[in-house]
């Protein structure tokens, strides 16, 4: 064998652990469904003048998509993921609590709604991710009518003279 040999079958092994055009499109369509729903999700925050918005929502999505995918990938077993979902959470909680501002003086706290979001796109992004598409669907459903509709729902409350 030639260097040159040596040197692609190198690379053709590192490149290795998408073996079929089966596992292909099972990766292309869990990261794509991360990354959509994430995005939809980002594109209402966004929408809202918010810090955190179509492209956090959708890096974090697939963020957390991968760190469930690849583990599976490797064969590692469901039960044994609960240890990598503990640490996507944890991380998670950490980028969240950076949308969160408190402003002295008014004592308004202001961004947990930004940060709740975030914290349920990576859930959805490790539904999707697992394989769960159409749970992820759902629950990116519901987070949406959270989001937007409510909104218009607390405005309202808001709204309303105070007797």
């Amino acid at each position: 064998m030639t260097i040159l040999q040596e040197i692609w079958a190198t690379i053709y092994s590192e490149f290795g652990d998408i073996p079929d055009i089966g596992e292909a499109t099972r990766i292309v369509l869990r990261l794509g469904v991360a990354i959509v729903l994430g995005g939809l999700l980002g594109y209402e925050r966004e929408r809202s003048g918010k810090a955190a918005g179509l492209r956090t929502h959708m890096l974090v999505a697939l963020g957390a998509a991968l760190f469930v995918l690849v583990p599976l990938q490797g064969g590692m077993a469901v039960g044994d993921l609960s240890r990598v979902l503990q640490g996507v959470i944890a991380g998670i909680g950490f980028l969240g609590a950076g949308a969160i501002i408190k402003l002295s003086g008014e004592g308004e706290i202001r961004g947990l709604t930004t940060s709740a979001s975030i914290w349920v796109t990576a859930a959805i992004g490790v539904a999707a991710g697992m394989g769960r598409e159409a749970t992820a669907v759902v629950s990116a459903l519901i987070a949406l009518f959270v989001l937007a509709v409510l909104r218009r729902v607390e405005k309202r409350i808001e709204e309303k003279p105070r007797r």
